[in-house]
């Protein structure tokens, strides 16, 4: 995708997917939501769930965004 993502309209709220670990700080404290861009073959927004977070986002291209999951995963040490 070339050309500026956040001139892209939003994804609705329903189509986040929550992505949750622990839930220490409540039922939404520990989430970071993704969703597909509309209009686009494969970009993405990715916002905190917490009430801080709420009308912030980032947004990524496919590409860029396996490329940060692929580096969090090896230098974290995990393993898919």
């Amino acid at each position: 995708m070339d050309g500026n993502l956040y001139a892209l309209s939003a994804p609705a709220a329903c189509a986040f997917a929550d992505f949750c670990g622990g839930n220490a700080g409540g039922p939404h404290e520990t989430c970071v939501s993704l969703a597909a861009i509309p209009g686009t073959d494969a970009s993405f927004a990715v916002r905190d769930s917490k009430p801080e977070g709420i009308g912030k986002e980032l947004r990524f291209t496919g590409s860029e965004l396996d490329d940060f999951a692929t580096g969090w995963v090896r230098t974290r040490g995990l393993t898919l």
